[in-house]
């Protein structure tokens, strides 16, 4: 079963028009469109799978933020590039408070939050998935949630993570106006998404990894952002360059592309393609991927 927008999921605009049609090389091979949104150029998946009945498009084996066991080299290589972006993530928030309280929203199978919890932040996680909530209480046995609102409502943190899930996330007013409930007065909400005006999703086109659908229900340009920040009352404190998704993006996309082409071919050109995409988004900021440093007003 599938649920039909007639309005735009984030600024609520009837002004929606058919954009594009992506296939979702993944799982089901089926054609999904993307709607764009004539105000605030959200795109957005229309129709989409039912929130409770989208889990089947997550189980495939490359979903690797869902799983810990390496059966592959690009999934080796995806969990050593994790383990420096964690580095990174954890050198970006402490930089932003004294105070350590943390909540992040979708916390896949724990790793981020581990190492949070390891340089004495008060950790909380919410990861809807069973198979990486699992993994992720085997870390932090008391600090893994399902739903948001297993936290309770005067429970507030100094930040709050969305690594990669805004772009998932069904409700999407809702659940940010109750995660925003959560942040402490001047506390910072870190939203990463991909970025569908980066130089490798226009070089990529309908074959760009970063559409992702159904999975990934929203892609935000600049000015989705902007009314992003507008309707969630937040002051955009800066913006962050994730510079390996392009790299893995192009890799996926190359995939997708290039069917009958070859391992060691697809590596040579993604890492081509990465490496001219993070040049391009040097002068523009329009990374591949992009963190979001919003702080509450």
């Amino acid at each position: 079963m599938t649920e039909c927008l007639l309005n735009c999921p984030l600024c609520k605009s009837g002004n929606i028009l058919n954009h594009l049609l992506i296939k979702d090389h993944a799982v089901s091979n089926k054609e999904f469109t993307l709607f764009r949104c004539g105000d605030c150029e959200l795109l957005f998946t229309n129709p989409r799978p039912k929130e409770e009945e989208i889990g089947p498009y997550y189980d495939f084996r490359e979903y690797y933020s869902h799983g810990n066991q390496v059966q592959n080299f690009t999934q080796w290589l995806y969990k050593k590039i994790r383990k420096s972006s964690i580095r990174r993530k954890l050198e970006l928030i402490n930089g932003l408070t004294k105070s350590r309280s943390l909540l992040d929203y979708g916390c896949g199978t724990g790793e981020f939050l581990q190492e949070a919890k390891r340089q004495r932040w008060i950790v909380r996680g919410i990861e809807p998935s069973e198979k990486a909530r699992t993994q992720a209480i085997k870390k932090l046995p008391s600090g893994v949630v399902e739903t948001l609102s297993e936290v309770p409502e005067l429970e507030a943190y100094d930040v709050v993570t969305l690594f990669h899930v805004l772009e998932h996330i069904h409700r999407l007013r809702d659940t940010i106006n109750k995660i925003t409930s959560h942040l402490k007065s001047n506390g910072y909400l870190v939203i990463a998404v991909p970025n569908p005006e980066s130089p490798d999703a226009k070089h990529y086109g309908k074959d760009w990894a970063g559409y992702d659908v159904p999975r990934h229900l929203y892609h935000f340009s600049r000015q989705s952002i902007s009314i992003f920040q507008e309707q969630f009352e937040l002051e955009l404190v800066r913006v962050e360059p994730l510079v390996y998704d392009s790299y893995y993006v192009s890799l996926l996309s190359e995939g997708y592309k290039n069917q009958g082409s070859g391992l060691i071919s697809r590596y040579f050109k993604a890492f081509i393609q990465g490496y001219r995409s993070n040049q391009k988004a040097r002068r523009l900021g329009n990374y591949s991927s992009n963190i979001f440093i919003f702080k509450k007003k």
